[in-house]
């Protein structure tokens, strides 16, 4: 197993696994080449994601045209078979549950540069027969993550704040079971050219969800509620001040997406094709988070 690693990214979660690293760049193409040479299968999992401070052209650099550099780097060693880690995103907002036939509608820079590198990957496979799968995730979580310490951080310390309603859908899916997900697409061979969403066994409302969470760290459930305009507001104000001067905004509207858009999902079609299904039952899958959140002291 090889791993494309950046110069000095954390390395961390690698410590004592059987892989060999290579130094390289999805920007730069000449790194790309070596990294792909002797490879079974590519799995495409590197992107630029949820940093607002950032220009729309690095997330097309990085997302589009990496993925464009990285694919030509396959069809060059002999058309390596190339999975493809996209996101449940590219819908958009969501009548859930929603499947892979649901309407492509990207509402943010990250979700638009995925909708266009899928097409990137898929013109390969038409054109120059390059085997591809293209696998859409659905709210990753598990141990490992830090996309979603935040909001367990905040729920534990009975400092999280519900804005909005709450009752929009929202869908996780445990790391151990999208693993299992990717292995199973690069194992089948008549795949190719096909699109899945892997999605964990149960969805809830954001509200159900904190409560879970809440349960899991023993405390009450949060009752501060905000209303949604006014919030939304401030991260429009955010976004324009901090982006021009390259800073993080403490607040933006791809975070919001949390408490206003719906995110549940079908699996059908994964479990149909690729005889794959979600084990990871969310309760446990919450504990066993919160559980390495703590053992890291940020919880």
């Amino acid at each position: 197993m090889r791993a494309l690693v950046r110069e000095g990214s954390d390395l961390s979660l690698l410590e004592g696994l059987d892989v060999e690293r290579r130094v390289g760049d999805l920007r730069n193409k000449a790194s790309l080449r070596a990294v792909v040479s002797g490879m079974e299968r590519i799995f495409h999992i590197a992107a630029v994601y949820r940093e607002a401070r950032l220009p729309d052209s690095y997330y097309r650099e990085v997302n589009v045209e990496g993925t464009r550099a990285l694919a030509e780097a396959a069809v060059a060693e002999g058309g390596v078979p190339f999975l493809y880690c996209s996101t449940c995103g590219v819908h958009g907002e969501v009548a859930p549950p929603a499947d892979e036939r649901s309407p492509v509608n990207p509402g943010d820079i990250y979700q638009r540069t995925k909708v266009d590198a899928e097409r990137v990957v898929m013109a390969f496979h038409r054109e120059q027969g390059l085997p591809v799968v293209i696998l859409r995730p659905v709210g990753i979580y598990g141990p490992g993550d830090t996309r979603f310490l935040k909001l367990f951080k905040g729920v534990a310390r009975r400092r999280f704040p519900m804005i909005g309603s709450g009752n929009v859908q929202y869908h996780l899916t445990h790391v151990e079971d999208i693993a299992r997900g990717f292995m199973k697409a690069s194992e089948l061979s008549g795949v190719n050219g096909e699109a899945f969403i892997l999605a964990g066994p149960t969805y809830t409302t954001v509200r159900e969800l904190v409560e879970l969470i809440a349960k899991a760290a023993g405390v009450a459930p949060p009752r501060l509620r905000l209303p949604t305009m006014p919030i939304y507001a401030l991260s429009v104000l955010c976004e324009g001040l901090c982006r021009p001067l390259g800073l993080e905004p403490p607040l933006h509207r791809r975070r919001l997406d949390f408490f206003r858009k719906d995110r549940a999902f079908n699996i059908d079609k994964a479990r149909r094709v690729l005889g794959w299904e979600p084990t990871v039952e969310l309760e446990p899958g919450i504990a066993a988070t919160l559980k390495w959140y703590r053992d890291a002291g940020w919880v």
